[in-house]
Protein backbone atom coordinates (compact mmCIF):
# COMPACT_ATOMS: atom_id res chain seq x y z
CA UNK A 1 0.00 0.00 0.00
CA UNK A 2 1.00 3.40 -0.63
CA UNK A 3 1.10 6.48 1.80
CA UNK A 4 -1.79 8.38 0.04
CA UNK A 5 -3.61 5.06 -0.40
CA UNK A 6 -3.69 4.44 3.79
CA UNK A 7 -4.93 7.97 4.28
CA UNK A 8 -8.11 7.22 1.90
CA UNK A 9 -8.69 4.45 3.78
CA UNK A 10 -8.25 5.79 7.11
CA UNK A 11 -10.74 8.77 5.79
CA UNK A 12 -13.69 6.17 4.82
CA UNK A 13 -13.04 4.34 8.39
CA UNK A 14 -13.19 7.48 9.90
CA UNK A 15 -15.70 7.87 12.93
CA UNK A 16 -15.59 11.01 14.36
CA UNK A 17 -18.40 9.78 17.07
CA UNK A 18 -15.64 7.90 18.84
CA UNK A 19 -13.53 11.04 19.61
CA UNK A 20 -15.37 11.62 22.84
CA UNK A 21 -15.48 8.16 24.06
CA UNK A 22 -11.49 7.78 23.24
CA UNK A 23 -11.39 10.94 25.40
CA UNK A 24 -12.80 9.68 28.20
CA UNK A 25 -9.86 6.62 28.62
CA UNK A 26 -7.18 8.99 27.76
CA UNK A 27 -6.50 8.61 24.48
CA UNK A 28 -6.63 12.68 23.26
CA UNK A 29 -4.29 13.08 19.99
CA UNK A 30 -4.37 15.80 18.46
CA UNK A 31 -5.51 14.88 15.40
CA UNK A 32 -7.30 11.44 14.47
CA UNK A 33 -9.73 9.72 12.60
CA UNK A 34 -10.91 7.52 14.99
CA UNK A 35 -10.44 4.59 13.57
CA UNK A 36 -10.32 1.25 15.88
CA UNK A 37 -7.62 -0.89 16.48
CA UNK A 38 -8.51 -3.74 14.98
CA UNK A 39 -9.06 -1.99 11.48
CA UNK A 40 -5.34 -0.52 11.63
CA UNK A 41 -4.17 -4.02 12.29
CA UNK A 42 -5.47 -5.24 9.28
CA UNK A 43 -4.35 -2.31 7.17
CA UNK A 44 -0.58 -3.05 8.61
CA UNK A 45 -1.30 -6.81 7.57
CA UNK A 46 -2.13 -5.67 4.19
CA UNK A 47 0.99 -2.81 3.94
CA UNK A 48 3.60 -5.62 5.50
CA UNK A 49 7.07 -3.71 6.92
CA UNK A 50 7.94 -0.90 5.25
CA UNK A 51 10.55 1.63 6.61
CA UNK A 52 10.32 4.22 4.54
CA UNK A 53 6.43 4.02 4.81
CA UNK A 54 6.67 3.94 8.63
CA UNK A 55 8.46 7.51 8.66
CA UNK A 56 5.71 8.55 6.09
CA UNK A 57 3.07 7.40 8.46
CA UNK A 58 4.85 9.05 11.58
CA UNK A 59 5.61 12.56 10.31
CA UNK A 60 1.53 12.90 9.14
CA UNK A 61 0.74 13.06 13.09
CA UNK A 62 -2.30 11.62 13.36
CA UNK A 63 -3.29 8.61 16.40
CA UNK A 64 -4.10 6.53 13.31
CA UNK A 65 -0.86 7.08 10.89
CA UNK A 66 1.42 6.85 14.27
CA UNK A 67 0.24 3.56 15.61
CA UNK A 68 0.03 1.91 11.76
CA UNK A 69 3.84 3.67 11.70
CA UNK A 70 4.62 1.41 14.84
CA UNK A 71 3.27 -1.47 13.33
CA UNK A 72 4.81 -1.74 9.54
CA UNK A 73 8.42 -0.27 10.96
CA UNK A 74 10.98 -2.88 10.52
CA UNK A 75 12.71 -2.92 14.07
CA UNK A 76 16.05 -4.42 11.99
CA UNK A 77 16.14 -1.01 10.41
CA UNK A 78 15.59 1.18 13.54
CA UNK A 79 17.71 3.67 14.42
CA UNK A 80 18.46 4.48 18.61
CA UNK A 81 17.96 8.22 17.16
CA UNK A 82 15.10 7.22 15.58
CA UNK A 83 13.38 6.03 18.82
CA UNK A 84 14.37 8.73 20.88
CA UNK A 85 12.78 11.16 18.10
CA UNK A 86 9.76 9.09 18.58
CA UNK A 87 9.74 8.46 22.09
CA UNK A 88 10.17 12.40 22.63
CA UNK A 89 7.03 12.62 20.60
CA UNK A 90 4.19 11.14 22.59
CA UNK A 91 1.81 13.10 23.83
CA UNK A 92 -0.64 10.44 25.54
CA UNK A 93 -0.57 6.87 26.83
CA UNK A 94 -1.66 4.52 24.14
CA UNK A 95 0.44 5.91 21.42
CA UNK A 96 3.33 5.37 23.85
CA UNK A 97 2.24 1.75 24.68
CA UNK A 98 1.63 0.93 21.32
CA UNK A 99 5.01 1.39 20.15
CA UNK A 100 5.97 -0.24 22.93
CA UNK A 101 4.58 -3.30 22.16
CA UNK A 102 4.11 -3.64 18.92
CA UNK A 103 7.92 -2.46 17.59
CA UNK A 104 10.30 -1.18 20.56
CA UNK A 105 10.66 -4.27 22.26
CA UNK A 106 11.44 -6.10 19.23
CA UNK A 107 14.57 -3.47 18.52
CA UNK A 108 18.45 -4.76 19.58
CA UNK A 109 18.12 -1.28 22.04
CA UNK A 110 15.31 -2.18 23.98
CA UNK A 111 17.07 -2.76 27.24
CA UNK A 112 19.35 -0.18 26.66
CA UNK A 113 16.66 2.55 26.50
CA UNK A 114 14.83 1.37 29.39
CA UNK A 115 17.64 2.98 31.49
CA UNK A 116 18.08 5.92 29.45
CA UNK A 117 14.28 6.86 29.36
CA UNK A 118 13.79 5.89 32.83
CA UNK A 119 15.53 9.24 33.35
CA UNK A 120 13.83 11.48 30.89
CA UNK A 121 11.50 13.92 32.34
CA UNK A 122 8.57 13.80 30.05
CA UNK A 123 5.60 12.04 31.31
CA UNK A 124 5.02 9.48 28.52
CA UNK A 125 9.10 8.95 27.25
CA UNK A 126 9.41 7.85 31.03
CA UNK A 127 6.15 6.11 30.70
CA UNK A 128 8.08 4.17 27.89
CA UNK A 129 10.74 2.54 30.00
CA UNK A 130 8.98 0.71 32.05
CA UNK A 131 5.93 -0.25 29.51
CA UNK A 132 9.06 -1.58 27.85
CA UNK A 133 10.02 -3.39 31.06
CA UNK A 134 6.16 -4.53 31.32
CA UNK A 135 6.45 -5.87 27.51
CA UNK A 136 9.16 -7.73 27.71
CA UNK A 137 8.66 -9.82 31.21
CA UNK A 138 5.92 -11.06 29.12
CA UNK A 139 7.59 -11.58 25.93
CA UNK A 140 11.49 -12.16 26.09
CA UNK A 141 10.33 -15.41 27.63
CA UNK A 142 14.08 -16.47 27.16
CA UNK A 143 15.94 -13.47 29.56
CA UNK A 144 17.59 -14.39 32.51
CA UNK A 145 15.96 -13.51 35.86
CA UNK A 146 18.85 -11.60 35.95
CA UNK A 147 17.75 -8.91 33.06
CA UNK A 148 15.07 -8.17 35.14
CA UNK A 149 16.25 -7.97 38.63
CA UNK A 150 18.18 -4.82 37.21
CA UNK A 151 15.61 -2.73 36.76
CA UNK A 152 14.43 -2.83 40.63
CA UNK A 153 16.65 0.23 41.36
CA UNK A 154 14.56 1.82 38.64
CA UNK A 155 11.46 1.07 39.90
CA UNK A 156 12.26 2.21 43.62
CA UNK A 157 13.62 5.76 41.86
CA UNK A 158 10.90 6.10 39.82
CA UNK A 159 7.76 5.48 42.66
CA UNK A 160 7.51 8.68 43.90
CA UNK A 161 7.12 10.07 40.69
CA UNK A 162 3.43 10.34 41.24
CA UNK A 163 2.28 11.53 37.79
CA UNK A 164 -0.53 9.35 36.72
CA UNK A 165 1.11 7.57 33.39
CA UNK A 166 4.19 7.05 34.73
CA UNK A 167 2.84 5.47 38.27
CA UNK A 168 1.06 3.19 36.50
CA UNK A 169 3.91 2.10 34.16
CA UNK A 170 5.60 1.50 36.90
CA UNK A 171 3.47 -0.16 38.65
CA UNK A 172 2.63 -2.56 35.41
CA UNK A 173 6.53 -3.50 35.42
CA UNK A 174 6.85 -4.41 39.11
CA UNK A 175 3.81 -7.10 38.46
CA UNK A 176 5.09 -8.29 35.62
CA UNK A 177 8.52 -9.13 36.20
CA UNK A 178 6.89 -10.61 39.44
CA UNK A 179 4.66 -13.05 37.21
CA UNK A 180 7.18 -14.69 35.38
CA UNK A 181 8.27 -17.24 37.92
CA UNK A 182 8.26 -17.77 41.59
CA UNK A 183 12.03 -16.94 42.05
CA UNK A 184 11.02 -13.22 40.83
CA UNK A 185 7.66 -13.05 42.55
CA UNK A 186 9.33 -13.31 45.77
CA UNK A 187 12.19 -10.53 45.18
CA UNK A 188 9.81 -8.92 43.21
CA UNK A 189 7.42 -8.61 46.67
CA UNK A 190 9.99 -7.50 48.64
CA UNK A 191 10.63 -4.57 46.79
CA UNK A 192 6.96 -3.97 46.49
CA UNK A 193 7.35 -4.09 50.35
CA UNK A 194 10.12 -1.76 50.23
CA UNK A 195 8.39 0.90 48.52
CA UNK A 196 5.61 1.16 50.72
CA UNK A 197 7.79 2.14 53.46
CA UNK A 198 8.04 5.12 51.45
CA UNK A 199 7.18 8.72 52.44
CA UNK A 200 5.49 8.82 49.05
CA UNK A 201 1.20 8.42 47.91
CA UNK A 202 2.35 7.10 44.32
CA UNK A 203 4.99 4.62 45.92
CA UNK A 204 2.48 3.48 48.78
CA UNK A 205 0.06 2.91 45.67
CA UNK A 206 2.19 1.42 43.46
CA UNK A 207 3.46 -1.19 46.53
CA UNK A 208 0.12 -1.99 47.50
CA UNK A 209 -1.50 -2.71 44.16
CA UNK A 210 1.60 -4.88 43.05
CA UNK A 211 1.21 -6.75 46.46
CA UNK A 212 -2.44 -7.65 45.83
CA UNK A 213 -1.87 -9.27 42.82
CA UNK A 214 1.63 -10.94 43.29
CA UNK A 215 0.29 -12.56 46.68
CA UNK A 216 -3.05 -13.06 45.59
CA UNK A 217 -3.81 -16.92 45.20
CA UNK A 218 -4.40 -16.54 41.81
CA UNK A 219 -0.58 -15.87 40.66
CA UNK A 220 0.63 -18.00 43.55
CA UNK A 221 -0.56 -21.23 42.50
CA UNK A 222 0.23 -20.46 38.84
CA UNK A 223 3.81 -19.84 39.62
CA UNK A 224 3.89 -22.62 41.84
CA UNK A 225 2.47 -25.27 39.61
Amino acid sequence: MKFEDIIKELESLSCPEDVEGMARFGITPEKTYAVRIPELRRIAKVAGKNHQLALELWEADYRETRILACMIEDPKTMTEEQMNKWASEFDYWEICDQCCMKLFRMTPFAYKKIFEWSQREEEFAKRAAFTLIAVLAVHDKDAADEKFEQFFPLIIRESTDDRNYVKKAVNWALRHIGKRNLKLNRKAIEIAKQIDKMDSKSAKWIAKDALRELESDKIQNRLII
